[in-house]
């Protein structure tokens, strides 16, 4: 039997907002939440700006003794979950937390815990270090935390394929609730890498735009003159369910997965595939697995870094797929509002999906002055336009050749 999966909660921290409602609303009047960093002394730094969160206080749902003993990147998770789980009444409701599981993850962890406590071992010797040093940085620990806060007791784990993190939760998530091993599962992903060893990694590769004097130009999608990608946090957290479940229970349902597709590039450790094969194929799949056509796909919520290399496959990628729609597609990267959220990309960018789905409204590409020959799709530049959707794609591509896309079409009984 199909087991159709839908969305009956969200929850998100952002550079744009600290709640869905303010972030979708942020993105649709075009916000930019990218401005200088402010964590630590970037004097000597060649990219000196990030899409930080601001205003997060984590205390209004969170115990003060244990955000004293999480990592930031877990703080986002634990708060956006609680949100989400908020957000589809799920705990008011009579079930059975044994059927109800948590895929969250990050793409690379705790590193703001790595560089303070190493930062410790080195000043002060190992007896300082802290003794939730550990469990503070592994990344599965953001699920871990969900569980004990909720009492769930389904499966769990975490997932971390780069900026495919999100994604791959979800379809995994997906992919339980199909199987039978659960009614329900919170998924999606959270990162918080504004930190120097973060910055300093992604600067000396040369990824990162280093538009310091103009931080809300920096993050332009598609744009002849982008030079790399603005980091980001926070964290974009969904809860599935299977339809009879969420239904026998009255829940609110926002949209449905339709399909997921994920594949390999198998060609480098950073750059994309030529022409976005490995793209290519995970888009392709996702509609297959939708059982639907090309032509019935109305958004796609892009990857669109803001590098050369991702927009311009990208766009490749989608002109394969789609042929001749391709032109007639709506597009945008929500990214040059939030910048690049790693992990938790797609969590974020699954809500703008949603979103978009309920109202109508398709988000803008922001920053996009000077069009590029070889980026020439309709990216819904600069401002938010309305249009009817009724299917929407979400693509993340990851560092290590990782393609994950999940499909969302409106809920019809």
């Amino acid at each position: 039997m199909n087991r159709r999966v839908v969305i009956t909660g969200m929850g998100a921290i952002t550079p744009i907002g600290n709640d869905v409602a303010e972030f979708w609303e942020s993105l649709k009047n075009g916000k930019s939440g990218i401005g200088p960093i402010t964590r630590f002394d970037n004097t000597e730094y060649k990219c000196r700006i990030a899409g930080e969160v601001d205003g997060f206080e984590p205390e209004t749902r969170l115990e003060k003794k244990e955000i004293r003993r999480m990592d930031l990147f877990t703080q986002y998770a634990l708060y956006a979950a609680d949100m989400a789980v908020e957000d589809a009444k799920l705990m008011s409701a009579d079930i059975d937390k044994n059927r109800v599981g948590v895929i969250v993850g990050s793409g690379i962890g705790g590193i703001i815990t790595w560089d303070t406590q190493y930062k410790v071992l080195l000043e002060k010797g190992p007896r300082k270090v802290s003794p939730f040093f550990i469990p503070m940085l592994i990344s599965d620990i953001s699920p871990g935390r969900i569980a004990i806060t909720h009492g769930f007791k389904g499966p769990n784990y975490s997932v971390t394929s780069a900026c495919s993190t999100a994604n791959h939760a979800i379809s995994d998530s997906l992919l339980q609730i199909q199987a039978g091993a659960a009614d329900a599962m919170i998924a999606g992903g959270a990162e918080a890498v504004v930190s120097p060893m973060a910055i300093s990694g992604f600067m000396n590769m040369q990824a990162m735009s280093t538009r310091n004097d103009e931080p809300s130009k920096a993050s332009r999608p598609f744009d002849l003159e982008r030079d790399g990608f603005v980091i980001g946090e926070g964290a974009g957290i969904l809860v599935l369910e299977e339809l009879e479940f969420a239904k026998s229970r009255g829940a609110h349902i926002y949209a449905e997965i339709g399909g997921v597709g994920n594949t390999a590039d198998a060609f480098h450790i950073t750059a994309p595939a030529p022409g976005g094969e490995g793209a290519v194929r995970a888009m392709k799949i996702a509609i297959e697995d939708a059982g639907l056509d090309v032509t019935d796909v109305d958004y796609i919520n892009a990857h669109g870094t803001s590098t050369q290399y991702n927009d311009k496959n990208e766009t490749t990628a989608i002109k394969t797929v789609f042929g001749e729609h391709a032109y007639k597609l709506s597009i945008s990267s929500t990214k040059s509002m939030t910048g690049h959220l790693l992990g938790a990309a797609g969590g974020v960018e699954a809500i703008a999906c949603i979103s978009a789905l309920n109202e109508g409204i398709i988000p803008p590409t922001i920053n996009y002055e000077n069009p590029d020959p070889e980026c020439d799709l309709d990216y819904t530049p600069n401002v938010a336009a309305k249009k009817e959707i009724n299917v929407a794609l979400s693509n993340t591509f990851g560092f290590g050749g990782h393609n994950s896309v999940v499909l969302f079409k409106k809920y019809n009984n």
